[in-house]
C-alpha cells in the first residue's frame, strides 16, 4: 500500500500551520502564564519554532507532572506550551491520513465523536443483542511500546524527517510513567525487555492521537479478521456484542492473543460475557437496553467537587459565575442518563453558593 505522508515535513513547519496549531493549543488557556508569554512574542516564537523544525534542531522540553484521582488515580504530564504547539502542528498534517483508517465505531478524541456518541451506540447494540463482552486494557498508556508504535506509524508516514520528529517526541516521554507500569513479560522476552522504551504521557495531544492509532490495530483485527459486527471502543475500553456466549468467549481468547503482539493485556477477570438485560458499566454510566443510570461514585465525586468549588468561592478564589458554569457543564453531561433528581439536587446546591 502506498504511503500517504510522503514529503510531509515542510507542511509541519509552515508558518500558517504553526499559527493554526497555536490557535488550537491556546484555546481556553490564553490566561495561563506560559500561553500568554508565547502569545506576547507570537511572531518571534513561531519563527523560532519554524527554524528549529526546518533545521531539525528542535528538542522537546521537560514535562510538569501531577496526580489526579478522579475518575481513577492517574499521572498527568503537561508539556511546555511551545511543545504543545508542535504537537498540534504535527497532528494537523499526519492526522487526516491516519484517521481515515479508523473504524466507524472508534469514539475517542475525534471530531464529531466523544462519550455521548459512544453511549448512544452502546444503547443501540444493547437493544439488538443478548450478550455483551466488556474489556479494558491494563495500564494502557504506560504500556504502549515505542518501537511497535513507530512501526505502525511508519506504515503510513513515508517522510523520514516526520518520523524523526515523532521519535524525538516519543523519546521525551520515555520513563514518565515508569512507576505506573508493572512489568509484563511476553513470549520470547528476555530480562532486557524490561528496558524497552514505553509509555505515552497522559495529557498530550500526540499521546491521545497515537493511543487511537495503536489500538486501531485491534479494531482492524476484530472487524476484518474476526468479522465482529457489533463492536465499539473508547480509548482502551471496548465492548463486543453477540447473541452467542460461546462466540464471545472465543473472541476473548483471540483478543488476548492478538494484544500480546502489541505488548498489551486486558483485565481478564472482568472480561466475561454477560446478559445485556443486566446492564453494563461504560464511560461512567450503567447502560441498560431501555435506560441509563449514572454510576453512584460519579455522583458522589461531583457533589464533593461542588463543595470544594463553593469553598473556593467563599474565600474569593472563584467567582460565583464560575461555579455555576462548571455545575451546568457537568449537569449537561449527566443529562445523557436518567438523572433528573441528581441534576435538581446539584443546581439546588449550586444555587446556595
Amino acid at each position: 500500500m502506498a504511503k500517504q505522508c510522503d514529503a510531509a515535513y515542510p507542511q509541519i513547519y509552515d508558518l500558517f500551520n504553526l499559527w493554526q496549531a497555536f490557535k488550537k493549543a491556546s484555546a481556553g488557556r490564553r490566561s495561563q502564564p506560559g500561553v500568554a508569554h508565547f502569545e506576547y512574542n507570537l511572531e518571534a516564537e513561531l519563527i523560532s519554532l519554524r527554524d528549529e523544525l526546518r533545521e531539525e534542531t528542535y528538542h522537546p522540553g521537560g514535562y510538569c507532572s501531577f496526580m489526579v484521582h478522579e475518575p481513577k488515580r492517574r499521572k498527568i504530564s503537561a508539556a511546555p506550551f511551545r511543545d504543545r504547539v508542535v504537537h498540534h502542528a504535527l497532528v494537523n498534517v499526519i492526522g487526516p491520513p491516519l484517521e481515515r483508517k479508523f473504524i466507524f465505531d472508534s469514539y475517542a478524541n475525534q471530531m464529531g465523536k466523544g462519550t455521548h456518541r459512544a453511549l448512544d451506540r452502546c444503547t443501540h447494540f444493547m437493544r439488538r443483542y443478548k450478550y455483551v463482552l466488556p474489556c479494558d486494557v491494563k495500564q494502557f498508556f504506560p504500556s504502549i511500546d515505542h518501537a511497535i508504535l513507530h512501526n505502525i506509524l511508519a506504515r503510513t508516514i513515508g517522510d523520514e524527517k516526520v518520523m524523526r520528529l515523532i521519535d524525538r517526541i516519543l523519546a521525551s516521554g520515555d520513563g514518565i510513567l515508569t512507576e505506573e507500569y508493572e512489568m509484563v513479560y511476553f513470549p520470547g522476552d528476555t530480562l532486557f525487555s524490561a528496558n524497552r522504551p514505553r509509555g505515552l504521557p497522559i495529557g498530550n495531544l500526540t499521546s491521545q492521537f497515537w493511543a487511537n492509532v495503536y489500538l486501531n490495530e485491534l479494531d482492524q483485527f476484530l472487524k476484518r479478521r474476526l468479522k465482529v459486527h457489533a463492536y465499539l471502543r473508547y480509548v482502551d475500553d471496548f465492548l463486543l456484542f453477540s447473541n452467542n456466549k460461546t462466540e464471545l468467549r472465543q473472541w476473548r481468547a483471540e483478543i488476548i492473543q492478538f494484544l500480546a503482539g502489541l505488548r498489551l493485556t486486558i483485565h481478564e477477570n472482568s472480561a466475561q460475557p454477560r446478559p445485556c438485560a443486566n446492564g453494563i458499566t461504560f464511560l461512567g454510566f450503567i447502560v441498560f437496553p431501555d435506560h441509563r443510570r449514572l454510576k453512584p461514585a460519579k455522583g458522589y465525586a461531583f457533589r464533593r467537587r461542588l463543595r470544594h468549588l463553593a469553598a473556593d468561592y467563599r474565600v474569593g478564589a472563584l467567582e460565583r459565575e464560575d461555579v455555576l458554569i462548571r455545575a451546568q457543564a457537568w449537569a449537561e453531561h449527566i443529562r445523557h442518563g436518567d438523572t433528573w433528581g441528581l441534576r435538581r439536587a446539584i443546581f439546588h446546591d449550586a444555587g446556595e453558593v
